[in-house]
């Protein structure tokens, strides 16, 4: 690094979770570095508009879903009253915590921090707002992601909400048509229906959350149903208009076409990089498909700019994004021992209830890769703790390499989905066999023991 002729050995742009990770490793290393984040609130997405204030919601929605079917056993308290009021500000005051935290880490003089837009005037320059230039030997690129623009122009005139919109509603819609069946999709409409609104779930593919095991999606579908909710998959998206105070999606159904009819729309049809703005061209950088291209060491194709989080279109994923600002990072402080990232252990959660979690391979994957597997999976409704707790939707799936015994992969659509993946996590962490997984003693009554029984029978089929 050429520090005398730049101001900074490092510049982050994006103060989210990315950057951050990226800022504070370099600085720990010894690198001059600033962060230049443009939003008028710091803390990223993960904060102010993604995993924490969506988790907050739906766990209040579950409270009273808990209160409210607790006859089971042998409570009666079935009113479970809320107000609406009361659980966003109890949103807003966790989330600001958790921002003022993030601003603090900012802010604390481990290197500069700057609240301005910036954009690219040559490879080594961006301009800020306030017309300053700012130098460095090396960038890194974090800026997140923003609401994808909606398939049919008409939503526009008609008016819709945005998961951004929808996390700082004042009150609630009778009503309500989501479009999307991906993560976001899923868990806020769950969300409102818990509240009472009358929501219709509206999917283009022929499953919801089409990237997970088709067995989760039906889990979740059918709860879905059971809870009340109207969902139609496989669909296409025909029109949108209002007729008087109400708002109309038509969609192409079963070979049928229908409207669909409701107070409000949220438009939850995924999010796209936010790359809009930054100059890119100046510093010699394409987009390909919308995203910044990058390899496994989190560089791009100008060798001293790097990219972390949603900006790549990789994977929107709040720990992947920190790895990924981590590596970038130290390849910058360490360009002869690179590090990469390694996605074997990609995991994914999504918090409606049950809850779906994956790490690793699915069988189509491993089908795919031309991997020889073995897969067992074993039902909540015929495991002891979850009928203690009547939670008796979805199972658990392992899937390992039929040669070997390693596990490759693990799906949970059940009970607190999110904390029990992490037990094959750290398995596969370790590489372990389904035959040492197996061997693991597990306490008795928890979830967790659960994992031993499709563990067992693939230790059975596989002999080493």
């Amino acid at each position: 690094m050429k520090r005398d002729s730049y101001d900074f050995d490092l510049a982050v742009i994006g103060g989210g979770s990315g950057g951050y990770a990226a800022a504070r490793t370099a600085a720990a290393g010894g690198a001059k570095t600033v962060v230049i984040e443009g939003g008028s609130e710091v803390g990223g997405l993960c904060i102010l508009r993604g995993c924490m204030p969506t988790k907050t919601l739906l766990y209040a929605a579950e409270v009273r879903h808990i209160v409210r079917h607790s006859s089971p056993f042998g409570i009666q308290s079935s009113l479970g009253n809320f107000d609406f009021s009361s659980v966003m500000a109890r949103k807003k005051r966790l989330i600001k915590e958790f921002a003022d935290y993030r601003a603090t880490q900012l802010g604390s003089g481990k290197f500069e921090f700057i609240q301005e837009m910036a954009r690219f005037v040559d490879p080594h320059t961006v301009v800020l707002t306030s017309g300053r230039h700012v130098t460095a030997s090396h960038f890194v690129i974090a800026t997140g992601s923003v609401v994808a623009p909606p398939p049919l122009p008409q939503l526009q005139e008609v008016g819709f909400w945005t998961s951004d919109d929808a996390l700082s509603l004042e009150k609630l819609p009778s009503s309500l048509i989501v479009l999307g069946g991906g993560a976001v999709a899923v868990e806020l409409a769950q969300f409102f229906q818990r509240l009472d609104v009358n929501v219709t779930l509206i999917q283009r593919s022929a499953q919801l959350l089409k990237s997970e095991e088709p067995q989760a999606a039906e889990v979740i579908e059918k709860v879905f149903r059971r809870e009340g909710m109207n969902v139609l998959t496989n669909t296409r998206l025909i029109g949108a208009h209002r007729e008087n105070d109400l708002k109309v999606i038509t969609v192409e159904h079963q070979g049928q076409e229908i409207k669909v009819v409701a107070e409000e729309i949220l438009f939850a049809l995924g999010r796209v990089p936010n790359l809009r703005g930054l100059g890119l061209d100046q510093a010699g950088l394409t987009c390909d498909q919308g995203r910044l291209s990058v390899d496994t060491t989190m560089s791009t194709p100008v060798p001293h700019i790097f990219a972390a989080g949603d900006c790549t279109g990789l994977h929107e994923i709040v720990h992947i994004a920190i790895q990924q600002g981590e590596i970038a990072a130290h390849n910058i402080l360490n360009p002869t021992a690179p590090k990469q990232m390694d996605y074997r252990l990609l995991s994914s959660v999504v918090f409606t209830d049950p809850q779906v979690a994956r790490v690793g391979l699915t069988e189509q994957e491993a089908t795919q890769r031309g991997i020889p597997y073995r897969a067992a999976q074993y039902p909540f409704n015929d495991h002891g703790k979850s009928m203690i707790m009547e939670a008796l939707d979805g199972f658990v799936k392992i899937i390992a390499n039929s040669l070997t015994g390693e596990i490759i992969g693990a799906t949970c659509a059940g009970p607190v989905g999110g904390e029990l993946i992490h037990e094959i996590i750290v398995a596969m962490s370790k590489r372990m066999t389904v035959h040492e997984l197996a061997a693991v003693p597990h306490y008795h009554p928890t979830l967790a023991e659960i994992w031993t029984y499709p563990a067992e029978e693939l230790a059975e089929q596989i002999k080493l």
